[in-house]
């Protein structure tokens, strides 16, 4: 039995269970490193309580069905977010939770720049014209001319800020705390947003869900915004749709790029479908390879195994 000390706390360590979509991709990487642990590698549908009883460690995008605290020492999420692990769920503080941080704030950064150039340089507009045969000359705007707002100012808020600022975009971010933080303008708290909402061209949403967060933008959010564009990479459950779809119908948005949802897949019934202000994407704009998966497992195992501070563990009773 090997014994692991992570801040101070013996973690007994032998019995590893990866589970979640990429299972049999990480298997095929994880089985070339030889790790001195005992590994179970089961599809989700196929997770046993059995299978999590045994288990010191899960590893899983969600929790299964099955899924209890039993042995366990340590869950760690091949995604960043947490919110099917804890929203909802009272979380035993005795059992270690760290999530995967590897090119997600990147990933998302560039998603953002994407739709921001879109708008800017009118792809839709002259999109249009050019099926109407029509030659308009139009004035692109330049990027440092925008006024972005990001909710959430943690990695993720900060790469996105980077990218942004890259092209002296003005960027401020808005925190429950309200602290300075690199690559931001300024940074407020939650309730003192109001003058950066009025003056903003883009908001940019990367928060998690948590009791705090559960559709904090909603009909008075959307009401504060004065035609701004409003882009959606944290969680679905976050966002009141219907209040959005009035909100694109009053102008005070002009449009949404939407990546997550609170109900995932989108359900063909859902009105955001049909709405042409709206730009929906799978859920893709941080996805996670099973490369960097299994790096960021490996590393996070090793920091644990030498009781060195872990950059991704999670704050579970604040849920992110």
């Amino acid at each position: 039995m090997e014994c692991m000390m992570y801040g101070g706390i013996a973690l007994n360590i032998e019995n590893i269970l990866v589970t979640g979509h990429l299972y049999k991709e990480m298997e095929k990487i994880l089985t070339q490193k030889n790790l001195s642990k005992n590994i179970r590698f089961v599809a989700e549908e196929e997770v046993s309580q059995e299978d999590v009883l045994w288990a010191d460690v899960y590893v899983s995008f969600y929790p299964t069905e099955h899924f209890e605290f039993g042995n366990l020492k340590w869950v760690h999420s091949t995604g960043a977010g947490v919110d099917k692990y804890l929203y909802g769920r009272e979380w035993d503080e005795s059992v270690l939770l760290t999530r995967t941080v590897c090119s997600f704030g990147q990933r998302i950064g560039e998603y953002c720049l994407s739709y921001l150039l879109r708008d800017m340089q009118m792809h839709d507009t002259f999109a249009q014209m050019k099926a109407q045969r029509q030659w308009k000359p139009e004035e692109p705007k330049l990027l440092d001319s925008q006024r972005i707002v990001i909710y959430g100012t943690g990695e993720i808020g900060q790469e996105i800020a980077r990218v942004l600022s890259t092209f002296r975009i003005k960027v401020s971010g808005v925190s429950r705390s309200g602290e300075s933080v690199p690559f931001f303008d300024q940074v407020v708290k939650t309730e003192n947003a109001a003058f950066l909402l009025k003056e903003a061209d883009w908001v940019i949403s990367t928060l998690p869900l948590t009791k705090q967060t559960y559709k904090i933008f909603n009909d008075a959010f959307f009401d504060q915004l004065n035609n701004s564009g409003f882009i959606n990479v944290g969680r679905g459950a976050t966002v009141d749709e219907l209040a959005l779809l009035e909100a694109l119908q009053k102008k005070t948005v002009r449009q949404a790029v939407l990546d997550v949802f609170e109900t995932e897949p989108l359900p063909e019934t859902s009105p955001l479908w049909k709405h042409p202000d709206i730009t929906i994407t799978p859920h893709i704009s941080a996805v996670t390879t099973p490369e960097e998966a299994v790096e960021c497992f490996l590393d996070t195992l090793a920091k644990i195994e030498n009781d060195e501070p872990l950059y991704n563990q999670v704050k579970t009773k604040q849920g992110y």
